[in-house]
């Protein structure tokens, strides 16, 4: 009886645990209304330089080009950095981490997964990237916010990042998503030596995920998203990648909160594609 119940509690700890206390896409009325909230945190991914002629009060810059790639393998950087990264913006286990960025929303996407891989499951997506829309309904300052140093205690789940071998494996097997456009995807171009996609991926450019506007960049509704991604089966995981593995976080973003079961292939094409011991299909040399 007494170990049934250690193993109750147990269970029930651990899904307090996961449990998310914020939305997966932040409204910006949400953050309105809970800016003054201790644990919130927010992250500013944007470059230095725009940071510094406005952004959200609060909000801590990360430079995601600068933070959140290797400079020399264009993936994750290596767990030390990022335990100091996140423990310099003052994060901690139980903080609400809202993030934006410039408008294209993959960079604020590749520091949420980023958080997600080293277990931290209180992040969110800012619906509206900065822009006039934030302007007019958030507080602005150029004023560099001082952050309090915390202790970031990074948990790693590997279920959440895949690697060439795992992805090599997943071909005719998992769903693989291409999250680059369609002219990469096609082999009219590329970052790597190589052109075209892995085999068997399907082409869901993470562009299909917001819209543009004279406000600033936002996020489409759930609603809209379902459509897009209808036509996947549920019934397989899914790895994503793209060019360098920001894009294909957002779109990790979405389908997760969707119901699939997605993770980020980290090397993406950058690595997939320079590398000759692996297939590419190349819907363009084909039709020569």
């Amino acid at each position: 009886m007494i170990k049934l119940f250690v193993t109750l509690l147990l269970l029930f700890s651990t899904s307090l645990a996961l449990a998310k206390d914020m939305p997966t896409i932040v409204p910006v009325s949400w953050l309105k209304e809970n800016i003054t909230n201790k644990k919130v945190v927010i992250l500013d991914i944007r470059d230095y330089d725009a940071y510094k002629k406005g952004h959200v009060e609060g909000a801590i810059n990360i430079p995601g080009l600068k933070n959140l790639f290797d400079a020399q393998t264009w993936k994750m950087p290596k767990l030390d950095f990022l335990k100091e990264l996140f423990s310099n913006a003052g994060i901690q286990n139980d903080s609400l981490v809202v993030i934006y960025d410039n408008g294209q929303f993959f960079w604020a996407a590749r520091a949420y997964w980023i958080l997600e891989v080293l277990g931290h499951k209180n992040v969110g997506l800012l619906k509206y990237a900065y822009g006039h829309y934030l302007e007019r309904n958030l507080p602005i300052t150029t004023k560099e916010s001082v952050v309090k140093r915390s202790e970031f205690v990074p948990r790693v789940n590997n279920k959440e990042i895949e690697t060439k071998l795992s992805t090599l494996m997943a071909i005719n097997k998992k769903t693989i998503i291409d999250g680059r456009k369609t002219a990469s995807y096609m082999g009219k171009e590329s970052i790597a030596k190589r052109f075209g996609h892995i085999p068997t991926a399907k082409n869901y450019a993470c562009t299909n995920n917001f819209s543009v506007t004279k406000d600033g960049s936002k996020m489409k509704d759930f609603s809209e998203l379902e459509k897009i991604y209808k036509d996947l089966p549920k019934d397989k995981e899914i790895i994503l990648y793209c060019d360098g593995g920001a894009e294909a976080a957002l779109n990790y973003i979405v389908l997760n909160k969707l119901g699939f079961k997605a993770s980020v292939y980290d090397g993406s094409w950058k690595e997939w594609g320079n590398d000759d011991n692996v297939p590419v299909e190349n819907p363009s040399q084909n039709k020569n």
